[in-house]
């Protein structure tokens, strides 16, 4: 399952977190298509503005960091790069449309393949 894990400065993404769910829901039905939606998982971690660095300092403008979790076998595809590239292009798309152009430059997306068997599902070994 599509799982995203979007870091976010606390005060950007106070009021906007159903935006932001649903914005990055779409993005992955898009690349996916519509069967993905029901099971996308987006979790919002918002980070207080002094407990975020970049360059040795606190930030005053932290762009979001995204862990998009997925099938390590997404990467091994024909159409691998493609994937690849849409769902980076989709999730920053995504975040910019909520938090405006000023986070684009500075977006994030991390994609982490988890391998068949090396995760589980309500305490059941995942094995596809």
């Amino acid at each position: 399952m599509p799982h995203l894990i979007v870091y976010a400065s606390e005060p950007d993404l106070t009021g906007r977190e159903t935006d932001v769910i649903s914005a990055l829901t779409d993005a992955v039905v898009a690349v996916y298509g519509e069967w993905a939606r029901e099971i996308a998982v987006v979790q919002l971690i918002g980070v207080a503005p002094a407990r975020w660095g970049i360059g040795g300092r606190p930030a005053t403008a932290p762009a979001p960091r995204v862990t998009f979790g997925i099938k390590d076998a997404a990467f091994s595809r024909p159409d691998a790069d493609d994937i690849v590239a849409r769902l980076v292009a989709g999730v920053t798309e995504s975040l910019v449309a909520v938090f405006g152009e000023r986070v684009r430059a500075g977006t994030t997306v991390e994609l982490v393949g988890s391998p068949a068997g090396r995760g589980g599902i309500g305490g059941e070994v995942v094995r596809t």
